[in-house]
């Protein structure tokens, strides 16, 4: 690993081609998700009850909650393998499927055995009225029983994308989503099955692509190299994976922390307001998707760099993700600024949401400026496997973030709020900075 090395040591073409190559398959299979939510909800809205939306969407917040858990065994496994390409080691590329599926299949019997203990601690939590509750305990253990098959798909995601393999990550996606879509309409709709054939809909789905996605990995596995089982149950390797896997779920649940608390913040200032903030907090959420697709591509590139120990390449992969997310958080300030009034005419029909929406409208715009640097370079670290740094430097942030919040609560009220989220990103942004020079120094020794 000398200096000398990093210039002729394994390169592969970084190109803008390359890196949007990646980039845009992986940002439609992420738009293809909430399609699927807008669906399930339109199937069941359909039966004119409001118990049975409401208990779809309390479901879907604990789902969310309990799958973003094990949002690591997608992220976690694309560094891994990307790393194993780039050294051009086909045994730790096959290694790292098998040990990950592993985990994937014993998550998620645990979850669908607990199931019931986690919906009794949602609904205390959520609190929701007792037709809604009924409703919500119907879907959510129908619901759980996908929960090997969902962690699996979750495996089979980040292996592709960091085999390099984005447009069949693309397939397995929309192949997860449209039989997700097809079912729902099939058993809620026509069969009437309402929020029970939803919630079967999205079982089937998870079973059918985990069976086609372990299809297509057999199928690019090189079965003349594989891995023995010593090999795969090395304890170093099992001890860098669960590491990993830690680090990553706790910058998750200090992320879905932070806009919990943005939530809860904004209830206090009464229901327009809330309901204004969770308006604009869907411009976030659309921004997310793009700037997350980009994000991937830093993972693959950057973290096969890393296996194949190319400095150069590293830099420049870097480079051109960064400059990528910085275009493509442009282009979403700009739209939500100048299509922001009608998108939110179209998000709700009250007349005083829409007023107060209009009134924080700039800073919703604004927020993929503040959080395309968080986002990109959470995408380099998680394919450079440097995920300690990640895990404390949002731990930092998150804390500067609420500080933040109790100075500026009194003088600007929800402004302050939307600033203090700003912030948050931003401190993000510069604290993960800060770390990757003295990271690139200790990797590329």
């Amino acid at each position: 690993m000398s200096g000398s090395h990093d210039t002729h040591s394994k390169p592969f073409e970084i190109s803008h081609r390359s890196v949007l190559a990646i980039a845009i398959p992986m940002t439609l299979a992420y738009i293809s998700t909430p399609l699927l939510g807008l669906v399930d909800t339109a199937v069941v809205g359909q039966f004119g009850s409001p118990a049975l939306i409401g208990g779809l969407a309390v479901g879907s917040v604990i789902i969310s909650l309990v799958f973003t858990t094990f949002n690591f065994l997608r992220s976690g496994t694309t560094g891994l393998v990307a790393q194993a390409v780039g050294s051009e080691d086909e045994k730790e590329k096959q290694a790292v499927l098998f040990r990950a599926l592993a985990i994937a299949m014993v998550a998620g019997l645990a979850m669908a055995l607990i199931s019931p203990l986690l919906l009794w601690l949602g609904l205390y939590f959520m609190n929701p009225t007792e037709a809604v509750s009924e409703a919500t305990g119907t879907y959510f253990l129908i619901r759980m029983l996908s929960g090997p098959f969902a962690l699996g798909n979750y495996v089979i995601l980040g292996w592709l994308i960091g085999i390099n393999r984005s447009s069949l990550a693309l397939l397995v996606q929309l192949l997860l989503n449209g039989t997700n879509i097809v079912f729902s309409i099939y058993l809620g709709l026509i069969l009437e099955w309402q929020i029970e054939g939803v919630a079967i809909a999205t079982v089937i789905g998870e079973v059918i692509t985990f069976l086609a996605g372990l299809a297509i990995c057999w199928k690019l596995l090189d079965r003349s190299v594989t891995p023995s089982r010593q090999r795969i149950l090395e304890a170093v390797a099992w001890k860098r994976l669960v590491n990993l896997n830690a680090d990553i779920m706790i910058r998750s649940f200090a992320l879905l922390f932070a806009f919990a608390y943005f939530t809860a913040q904004g209830s206090g200032f009464g229901e327009v307001t809330l309901a204004a903030n969770a308006v604009l907090m869907q411009f976030f959420l659309i921004a997310g998707y793009f700037l997350d697709g980009l994000a991937t591509a830093a993972e693959q590139i950057c973290g096969r760099a890393i296996g194949a120990k190319y400095k150069q390449g590293f830099w420049k992969g870097f480079k051109l993700t960064t400059l990528w997310n910085f275009i493509m958080a442009l282009v979403c300030s700009l739209v939500f600024l100048i299509a922001g009034p009608a998108l939110i005419d179209l998000m709700s029909t009250s007349e005083a949401v829409r007023m107060t929406a209009n009134t924080y409208l700039l800073w919703a715009a604004l927020i993929p400026l503040s959080g395309v640097l968080a986002f990109q370079l959470d995408g380099v670290f998680i394919g450079a496997t440097w995920s300690r740094d990640m895990s404390i430097m949002m731990l930092v942030s998150l804390a500067l973030y609420i500080l933040f919040w109790q100075i500026l609560r009194e003088p600007l009220d929800n402004h302050g709020l939307w600033l203090a989220l700003h912030a948050f990103l931003i401190f993000r942004g510069i604290t993960l900075g800060i770390r990757v020079m003295p990271n690139v120094r200790k990797t590329f020794v």
